[in-house]
């Protein structure tokens, strides 16, 4: 079990979410925390309700699809904290409609914080990861970086992404002092999904109606409880963390049905909105 008090984290996307509960928990265990965050105010927001913590905190304005900012960023952490000994790129944000909806500007977007966000964050913090006894990369993909619904090429796109560049990275790091993990969380309680940014020539209505459900249905994990297996996987040194139940049903329903689980998962929800219910296929694979 690696005892997480005494080092340094950092956290990008911390103004809300998973990545403020994460600034809060970590905070707990008695790490000196480097916040990263573009909007000031809930960045502010953030670091007001971690209160008088045991070790230093900084917060950073950036945004990290900017590599410059991630430079300076990742300069000003070691200026202030000396070390890094843990780095969890958290940021990023959805955006909303088909991929004949969406314009390239649209995917360059979102793929800038998701995907290269994490790809600058890696490049600036891993020479002093390196240079700690034991050290920990966490990158956030997504259930959607293992299974890929309609209208959600973009987001998938990043996540898929993010999940193959951590896994391959974790097999060239393996005997290094640096560890590393892929995040793949379920349905969070957080405003990512309220906040999706419409793509050129997507319908609003049909996003309210997707968030709606999403958040009625979907969202049951709290972002203090999708924090909490982060913070415990982290310290049990695991290489991949699925959130959620329906992030575990999902995964166990892609891998028995890596061609069909689409089709399942439509069927049950047809089902489903038809009775007033919700399960998902994953559940109703497993009985």
């Amino acid at each position: 079990m690696w005892d997480l008090a005494g080092g340094v984290a950092v956290v990008t996307g911390a103004g809300s979410g998973i990545g403020r509960e994460l600034a809060r928990q970590l905070a707990a265990e008695k790490m000196s925390l480097a916040l990263a965050e573009v909007n000031e105010a809930t960045l502010k927001e953030t670091v007001g309700l971690i209160g008088s913590a045991s070790a230093p905190i900084s917060a950073h304005l950036v945004n990290v699809a900017d590599p410059k900012q991630v430079e300076q960023f990742a300069a000003e952490v070691l200026a202030k904290h000396q070390r890094v000994t843990l780095l969890i790129n958290n940021a990023g944000v959805a955006m909303h409609g088909t991929f004949q909806e969406l314009s390239n500007a649209d995917m360059e977007w979102l793929m800038g914080i998701n995907f290269w966000g994490m790809i600058y964050g890696v490049r600036n913090f891993l020479p002093a990861l390196k240079q700690q006894p034991k050290s920990r990369i966490v990158n956030l993909s997504s259930i959607f970086g293992i299974i890929s619904p309609a209208g959600q090429t973009a987001y998938c796109a990043s996540k898929f992404a993010v999940r193959g560049f951590t896994e391959a990275l974790m097999h060239e790091l393996e005997r290094t002092s640096v560890g590393v993990t892929c995040v793949h969380p379920g349905g969070i309680n957080t405003p990512i999904s309220r906040n999706s940014r419409l793509g050129e020539s997507a319908s609003a209505a049909v996003r309210d109606v997707s968030v709606a459900l999403f958040e009625k249905r979907l969202a049951r994990t709290t972002p203090a409880t999708a924090a909490a297996r982060i913070v415990a996987g982290v310290k049990r040194e695991e290489p991949r963390i699925l959130i959620g139940k329906d992030a575990i049903q999902l995964e166990r329903m892609q891998r028995l049905f890596p061609v069909r689980y689409w089709q399942i998962m439509m069927r049950n929800l047809k089902k489903a909105a038809a009775h007033g219910g919700f399960q998902t296929a994953a559940q109703k694979s497993a009985r």
